[in-house]
C-alpha cells in the first residue's frame, strides 16, 4: 500500500531529525569530550584551574581575580590586579567593558548615592589617587583634581559660545572647587541634580600640573575589554614590587626575579604586549614567603 505524500514527507523529516540528533546531539559532543581529555588539552577543558601548594583550587589561569579583604581593600602582601568592569569584578557570567569613552568626563551628582554615577575620567582619577597612596608614589594625573575627581568646568558665555564669561561651575565637585577662578571669573561648586550642559555650559577639562607620564600606569586605572584579564603590565608589577618586598620581609631583587619568571611574552613573539600573571605570581610569593 502506497502511503500518502504528506505522510511520506513527515516520515522522511522524522528520520532526518533522529539521524541528526544522534550525530550532532550525542556523537559529536561525546567525541569532543573525549578529545578534550587528551594530554595537553585536559586542563583547558576544565577551565584552566589553578591549585595552591595544598591542592586547593584557587582560581583560573585565564580569569583574573581581586586580591582584597572583605571590605574590598587591597591586601598589601599581594600584587593587585587591574580594575574590572565585569559585574562586581571579574565575574565570568557578566563579562563586559564599562562602555565609557574618553569624552565621558562629567559625573552625575545626586543626593541619593544610588542615582549618582562617576564618569570614566573620575573613575580613573580616583583609582590613580588610591594606587598612589597604596604604593607611596605620586598618583596625580592630567585632568584630575587633588581629591581624585575629574577636573572639569562648565563655562557659560554671554552669547552662548562667545562673549564674556558670565559663570563657571566645577561640575564634578559639590564642595570647594579645585580652582578658585577661571579667566578672572570665580568658580562655583556644582549642585546635585543639575545638568550644566543642558543649561548651555561649555565643558572644559583642565589639565593641571600633573606630569605627562604619570607614576601610576594606565592598566592600574582602567579595566580590560572583557573585564577578566588575568595579567597586569610589567610596569604595574614593578610599581608594586617595593611594597611586596616590604610586606613579605624580603629584598626587592628577589621580588623582581619572581616578576620576571611570571611575565609572559608577546603572542607569537610580536602580537600584543607582555603581561604578568597575577595569580601565579601571588602563589609563588606564598610558596617562597609564607604569610
Amino acid at each position: 500500500m502506497r502511503l500518502p505524500g504528506w505522510l511520506t514527507q513527515h516520515l522522511a523529516a522524522l528520520r532526518a531529525l533522529l539521524v541528526f540528533t544522534v550525530i550532532l546531539g550525542l556523537a559529536y559532543p561525546l567525541v569532543m569530550v573525549g578529545v578534550a581529555q587528551l594530554p595537553g588539552l585536559r586542563g583547558n577543558a576544565k577551565g584552566s584551574l589553578v591549585e595552591n601548594a595544598a591542592g586547593q583550587t584557587v582560581g583560573s589561569a585565564i580569569i583574573g581575580q581581586a586580591f582584597t579583604d572583605a571590605d574590598g581593600n587591597p591586601i598589601p602582601a599581594y600584587f593587585q590586579s587591574r580594575p574590572s568592569a565585569a559585574g562586581d569584578g571579574y565575574d565570568p557570567t557578566s563579562t563586559a567593558a564599562s562602555n565609557l569613552g574618553p569624552e565621558d568626563v562629567v559625573d552625575t551628582l545626586a543626593d541619593n548615592p544610588d542615582d549618582a554615577t562617576q564618569s570614566l575620567l573620575t573613575q580613573v582619577c580616583a583609582r590613580s589617587k588610591a594606587v598612589g597612596e597604596l604604593e607611596g608614589v605620586d598618583g596625580s594625573r592630567p585632568y584630575c583634581t587633588p581629591d581624585g575627581v575629574g577636573a572639569v568646568l562648565a563655562v557659560f558665555y554671554r552669547d552662548g559660545l562667545t562673549g564674556p564669561i558670565t559663570r563657571v561651575v566645577s561640575v564634578n565637585q559639590t564642595g570647594t572647587p579645585f580652582i578658585s577662578t577661571y579667566q578672572g571669573v570665580p568658580v562655583r561648586s556644582a549642585q546635585t541634580g543639575v545638568d550644566y550642559r543642558a543649561e548651555g555650559g561649555v565643558i572644559v577639562p583642565i589639565r593641571g600640573g600633573a606630569p605627562d607620564q604619570p607614576a601610576v600606569p594606565a592598566d592600574a586605572v582602567t579595566a580590560s575589554g572583557s573585564g577578566l584579564d588575568p595579567h597586569i603590565s610589567p610596569e604595574y608589577a614593578a610599581l608594586q614590587a617595593p611594597r611586596i618586598a616590604r610586606e613579605r620581609g624580603t629584598d626587592l631583587a628577589t621580588v623582581r626575579r619572581l616578576v620576571d619568571e611570571h611575565t609572559d611574552g608577546r603572542a607569537l613573539g610580536f602580537m600584543g604586549e607582555r603581561g604578568v600573571d597575577v595569580l601565579e605570581l601571588n602563589l609563588a610569593l606564598d610558596r617562597e614567603f609564607p604569610r
